[in-house]
């Protein structure tokens, strides 16, 4: 196996567990994410669940980070800027993913502070949780969301551009790039066109799936 067809099978890999990691937290986080009115009781009464969501987080956020690193040597023959853009985009996203890990962590300690004042000063850590908890979903939205759309643009136009897989699976990418930049940016508005997301999710899946069994194109 040359490097490059090992890069495109570990990049694949990667691709695929930073799809399935934030998916995954559903699962633990699912009361958290729904904003249950008593989320703060239940994380404080189900802190190895909420351990399990921090450990997905930070798989997904060292995947996403991994794989700008491992593409950068192949894609810089081809678009040196673009390459470095693209590092710079990813890197952006996995620092706000641990931004919210972090939060997730203080949440989870506000939770217990919550649950031991009993009746008293409990609107002090609810308004304090509930902060947190607004302030972890913009980070995810301007990390996961905007960064994240832009870095799949800058992605698949230098594949399309280099012809590293087939134009028709970078167009495809460039098409629901786009789509989730504009999707993020009028969510900050209010508006929510969320179900445009499987663009993108097939997208990077079929790449993923495509780099594993294909690699690229020499």
């Amino acid at each position: 196996m040359d490097p490059e067809e090992k890069t495109a099978k570990i990049v694949g890999g990667l691709f695929i567990t930073a799809s399935a990691a934030p998916i995954l937290t559903v699962l633990p986080l699912g009361f958290l994410i729904n904003k249950s009115p008593d989320y703060l009781t239940k994380m404080a009464e189900n802190e190895a669940q909420v351990m399990i969501g921090m450990l997905l987080e930070l798989i997904w956020g060292l995947a996403v980070f991994g794989v700008p690193v491992m593409l950068y040597p192949i894609l810089r023959k081809h678009n040196e800027a673009g390459a470095l853009s693209f590092l710079g985009l990813r890197f952006m996203e996995a620092v706000s993913t641990m931004i919210g890990i972090t939060m997730l962590l203080a949440l989870l300690n506000v939770s217990q502070e919550f649950v031991d004042a009993g009746s008293t000063e409990t609107a002090y850590y609810q308004i304090f949780g509930d902060f947190l908890l607004v302030s972890r979903e913009w980070i995810y939205i301007v990390g996961p969301g905007i960064i994240f759309s832009l870095s799949a643009v800058v992605l698949n136009y230098i594949l399309f551009q280099s012809q590293l897989v087939p134009q028709w699976l970078s167009g495809w990418g460039l098409i629901g790039g786009t789509s989730m930049f504009v999707v993020y940016l009028i969510q900050l508005f209010g508006v929510d066109l969320g179900f445009l997301f499987v663009i993108i999710a097939v997208q990077e899946m079929a790449f993923a799936v495509w780099l594993i069994v294909k690699g690229f194109n020499s």
